[in-house]
């Protein structure tokens, strides 16, 4: 999952602000009691969406992929005053915890339980941010739902675009989530409607900002 230098991404982490008290506990739970806890965005990661969060101050923001509500906590801190956080997730055994988490702060967060690909075309109205990190075969898919109703200066970020380093590998890799990484990063890359930016932060962070 990291593809930075453990000890630059160390250093990073230990000069970047910490995490609010209920990060920092969801981190711990998530990593002791939870499967795949590498999932979760992390704290450097974390305080970058946080960061994006600040910059646009959104009235609307969509994240698609909850897991145990890390990343939607990040980004809802930017949130202007009445301003609304849709996340999406399948997972229903996290779903109570999930709820839990946001039940205790006072952002207004929209927690929707099924299938994104259904979800997301029933959600009125458009986004200034939206964060997708879910099931890796339908990044695409759900950047074609979401990319025109994102308003001009606002922003897509898309998370495990490096894929462990996979979409690099020589020869290719045939698992199809690594193909479906490697056609969605070269789909948006010649795609007129954004610019885009590609970090190689953890496992790779695109950034698209809406032209």
């Amino acid at each position: 999952m990291e593809c930075t230098n453990s000890q630059i991404q160390a250093y990073a982490e230990q000069h970047t602000e910490a995490a609010p008290p209920l990060l920092a506990q969801i981190q711990q739970e998530t990593e002791a009691n939870i499967p795949l806890p590498h999932m979760l965005a992390g704290h450097l990661q974390g305080r970058l969406l946080a960061a994006f969060s600040h910059m646009l101050q959104p009235t609307r923001i969509l994240e698609i992929g909850t897991y145990t509500g890390y990343s939607a906590l990040c980004l809802a801190e930017g949130l202007q005053p009445g301003g609304i956080l849709h996340t999406i997730d399948k997972n229903e055994a996290l779903a109570p915890r999930v709820k839990r988490y946001f039940e205790a702060v006072a952002y207004q967060i929209e927690f929707h339980l099924g299938p994104a690909a259904t979800i997301i075309p029933q959600l009125a109205g458009d986004f200034d941010l939206v964060y997708i990190d879910a099931d890796k075969r339908n990044y695409r898919c759900y950047y074609d739902l979401v990319v025109d109703r994102v308003r001009p200066g606002g922003f897509i970020i898309v998370d495990n675009v490096l894929w462990g380093g996979s979409v690099l590998a020589t020869p290719p890799v045939a698992d199809k989530r690594t193909q479906a990484m490697i056609a969605f990063n070269t789909y948006v890359h010649h795609d007129p409607r954004v610019a885009n930016t590609l970090l190689p932060l953890r496992d790779g962070l695109l950034i698209l900002r809406r032209k």
